[in-house]
């Protein structure tokens, strides 16, 4: 596979545009993305020990409802209607793994909305914990998969 030589959101003048996808065929499409916060272990401690409908909780529900935005965040995506979206988050020794899904049937991606929903719950972690922890890093915001396939 070619890589493209030209931004998609640029045109030849250097103006920005919102890429028209009228013409490409309606497919199935998924993304997965992921984030992590590092944190110490004493945080990570505090948020496992925590009961059901806790801060990780609240992180996953910020996610989903981060990815039905997406659009409204980044000014150029177009809006989706999504089919389905799943947030989860792991708490490890020292850090909280995140991993997102995003899918749709439509003529464009939804990786922006995978990555949004990855950032928004990481960030949502550390806005919980901060009180705790002035060390937290959010790192490896990163697309792992995405996928499309004819319907």
């Amino acid at each position: 596979m070619t890589e493209p030589t030209s931004l998609s959101h640029v045109d030849v003048s250097g103006a920005v545009h919102m890429v028209d996808v009228g013409g490409k065929p309606v497919s199935r499409r998924r993304a997965v993305a992921r984030a992590t916060v590092v944190m110490a272990a004493g945080t990570a401690q505090r948020l496992r020990d925590l009961p059901k409908g806790d801060a990780i909780a609240t992180a996953q529900l910020a996610g989903i409802m981060a990815a039905k935005r997406t659009s409204d965040l980044i000014p150029l995506c177009h809006p989706l209607s999504l089919t389905h979206v799943e947030v989860s988050l792991e708490v490890g020794a020292d850090r909280v793994e995140i991993r997102s899904v995003a899918e749709t049937t439509a003529q464009t991606g939804v990786e922006m909305e995978a990555l949004t929903a990855a950032s928004i719950a990481a960030l949502t972690v550390y806005d919980m914990a901060k009180a705790i922890d002035k060390d937290m890093t959010v790192t490896d915001v990163t697309l792992v998969e995405k996928t499309k396939e004819a319907v």
